[in-house]
């Protein structure tokens, strides 16, 4: 197969490994040992390192919750409900769609499958600059229609405050219990039980570096929803595809951290060096422009192939987290990719619209893994008992 690279990425890889000089394994096994001899005292601690917050209770009570959601906007509850009806429908749908099953192999020998729901989630929902709101509908709100039955939930707070909109969120979604803690310390806290945090079962939920180390530290102590890395995505493009829509898209997702790879695979190399320049075009006026020019300039790439089947093979290479098909006739990647978390068809959609608001779950795999399961859905919150 012939591929010109008509931008590769500087950093060895479109996918890479964090690389850090900060010990992050090692700082997370000291903050999880410490909770674990500790408990709430060593939360306590970590909370006010970390994050400068000490409240009176991490937990919040009914009428904090109450508070919290009467500060939001009218709008923002709507849109929240809006969302979580979406939401509520695919989780559904997936639950539905796992069927109880008993058959006789031989005369008087009967051999069955049952699916139930785990008996305790904890959803993790990062807070940061930007807070993930949507992550308390993909992880609170999952849980909750596949019939998890208690559902502690976690996010930090908004330096020093309370994310009001993320609570209303986490509470409309049908969270048991709301703490107002994050990073390692709440990870610990959900997996291995405080005096004040509840031990659950599994743990759901994107977080920064910590989180996600703290989670792979824990993982068989709990289950956990995947392995995460940085956010990804790949544009396969024809003739076809406005390269002004495809830059836009490309930087939707590079402005989330420094290491989040954006590919544009494209058959047209007039789209392809258009979109080069339209993305440093976009980039001269866009607020996230520190972030997204770092990651677009040392792990975006733009490759140019000679045909679509050429360019859906290269895509499944890379099996990236979000892929999205701006063709003439995108469906026919259906047929023809196997590898990549979630698919966005055509030009009237796009990955912003499924981490947020059209209904699918925004927890997928990334770093090129094409494995099953590796997401957090109505089918992760089952166990299947034979």
């Amino acid at each position: 197969m012939a591929r010109t690279y008509l931008k590769k990425a500087t950093a060895g890889s479109a996918i890479p490994a964090n690389q850090s000089s900060v010990d992050v394994p090692g700082i997370v096994k000291g903050v999880i040992d410490t909770i674990r001899r500790d408990g709430d005292a060593a939360v306590r601690q970590y909370s006010e390192k970390f994050d400068n917050w000490s409240p009176e209770s991490f937990k919040l009570s009914k009428a904090e919750i109450e508070h919290a959601i009467s500060q939001v906007p009218a709008q923002i509850i709507q849109d929240i409900k809006d969302v979580q009806a979406n939401v509520r429908r695919f989780a559904l749908a997936q639950k539905q769609s796992l069927q109880d099953f008993e058959i006789e192999t031989a005369p008087g020998v009967f051999l069955g499958q049952r699916n139930n729901p785990i008996s305790s989630v904890g959803a993790y929902i990062p807070g940061g600059r930007y807070p993930l709101l949507a992550s308390a509908h993909m992880t609170i709100l999952t849980a909750k229609i596949t019939g998890v039955k208690s559902i502690v939930a976690c996010t930090p707070p908004d330096r020093g405050n309370i994310p009001y909109a993320t609570i209303a969120a986490m509470h409309f979604a049908g969270a048991d219990e709301i703490f107002i803690l994050g990073g390692i310390q709440a990870v610990a806290a959900m997996a291995i039980g405080t005096e004040t945090v509840p031990k659950v079962n599994f743990i759901a939920g994107p977080g920064n570096a910590f989180v996600a180390e703290a989670k792979r530290q824990l993982y068989g102590e709990i289950g956990i929803d995947l392995f995460a890395g940085p956010t990804e995505i790949l544009i396969v493009a024809d003739e076809t595809a406005d390269p002004f829509i495809v830059a836009t898209d490309l930087l939707s997702q590079a402005e989330h951290g420094p290491d989040s790879p954006a590919v544009l695979i494209t058959t047209s190399e007039e789209v392809g060096r258009k979109t080069i320049d339209y993305c440093g075009k976009l980039l001269e006026g866009l607020v996230t422009a520190p972030i997204a020019s770092v990651s677009w300039g040392t792990l975006g790439e733009v490759i140019f192939v000679d045909s679509l089947d050429e360019s859906y093979q290269v895509a499944d290479e890379y099996a990236s987290e979000h892929v999205q098909i701006l063709t003439a006739q995108p469906r026919e990647a259906l047929e023809k990719m196997n590898n990549y978390g979630a698919l966005f068809l055509g030009p009237m959609t796009c990955v912003s619209y499924g981490d947020k608001c059209i209904g699918t779950n925004h927890v997928l795999p990334t770093r090129g893994s094409p494995f099953p399961r590796g997401e957090w859905s109505s089918w992760a919150a089952m166990r299947a008992s034979r």
